[in-house]
């Protein structure tokens, strides 16, 4: 296990510099000038051929990915041309909201779409299988900013049961910038809860479609499983059906699962700047899609470098959870 953990770190290496290559070449060949984005039309020639010294856009491209490449290893990101401030400082204050966003609504895809493919496949064709068609389908088909209005209308400002917007009126002491953990770091009841309903809305409308798909695949995996010879043989020997279902069945359907889980985790990330707009969310997700619409190429490139991580790294974890979900899967 230790050697394939480390060859699979040592494939991060040339993935995240492939990335690099890519996405910075990608923003350097996008159409407009983000000098004078930056500067407004009434910049002299002077202005603007100083701001460019400062960012470096002055050198030949290979010449500004090598002095890129070399501030990274200095942990130096640049600085955003939106912003004036260093990309590292943004991504630190802006990523937490995101990662706690997203891992929010991954957990409740995973807590309930599991379940809800686990009864449709015990019970095909019933009214339990119709009710998760009934969520699945609409999950994915709907639109996550349409959802998230109807939410917004509906439980907040019909009922006011809980916030339309922000991720907090009553903030803990900052120690991870997750607001959830520190309140629980800090024993602040008050703002735990606080946080937790400004979460909910946004969480539920960022994991409705992947609910509907775990849902899905987790049927259909099942369904596959119960099938099998082994399976009936186990119940040739009695072994109760919720043994059978959940203790040898699930581990079996689970792999696919743990697929999609670690593919929707990165997109998640990519994906959440529909629902940060719609619940003005402070995340990373709606400060990149920013820094497109304003050419703002540091920021562009440190935003999809912690995307590109976020996928390696999930698929990583996935990777090692083969062999504990599975015990036909054997790393030596």
């Amino acid at each position: 296990m230790r050697e394939f953990l480390l060859h699979r770190l040592a494939q991060v290496v040339p993935t995240v510099l492939g990335l690099l290559v890519l996405i910075f070449l990608v923003s350097r060949v996008m159409p407009g000038d983000p000098v004078r984005l930056a500067l407004g039309p009434e910049a002299t020639k002077a202005q603007i051929a100083a701001y460019q010294e400062k960012l470096g856009l002055d050198r030949p491209l290979p010449g500004q990915f090598a002095h890129y490449i070399a501030g990274l290893f200095r942990g130096d990101l640049g600085e955003s041309i939106r912003t004036s401030r260093d990309v590292r400082l943004d991504i630190r204050d802006f990523l937490p909201a995101t990662v706690e966003l997203v891992t929010t609504a991954l957990a409740l895809a995973v807590c309930l779409g599991v379940p809800f493919g686990i009864l449709s496949a015990m019970y095909p064709n019933t009214w339990i299988d119709n009710l998760s068609r009934l969520v699945a389908v609409p999950g994915v088909a709907l639109p996550r900013f349409w959802v998230g209005i109807l939410l917004q209308v509906g439980l907040s400002y019909q009922l006011g049961l809980l916030p339309i917007v922000g991720r907090s009126s009553h903030p803990p002491r900052a120690i991870t910038g997750l607001l959830l953990l520190d309140a629980t770091l800090t024993g602040n009841g008050p703002a735990f809860l606080d946080a937790a309903r400004h979460l909910v809305l946004p969480a539920l409308t960022l994991a409705l479609p992947t609910l509907a798909q775990v849902a899905r695949l987790t049927r259909a995996a099942m369904i596959d499983v119960l099938r099998r010879p082994f399976m009936l043989v186990h119940a040739a020997y009695g072994v109760p059906p919720r043994r059978l279902v959940w203790r040898y069945g699930l581990r079996n359907g689970l792999t696919s699962v743990l697929t999609l889980v670690g593919m929707t985790y990165g997109a998640l990330i990519e994906n959440a700047f529909l629902v940060e707009v719609v619940f003005s969310w402070p995340g990373l997700s709606a400060y990149g899609a920013a820094a497109v619409l304003a050419k703002d190429f540091n920021a562009i490139v440190g935003v999809t470098l912690v995307v590109g991580l976020s996928f390696v790294l999930a698929n990583v974890l996935v990777d090692l959870l083969y062999g504990y979900v599975d015990p036909r899967v054997r790393y030596n």
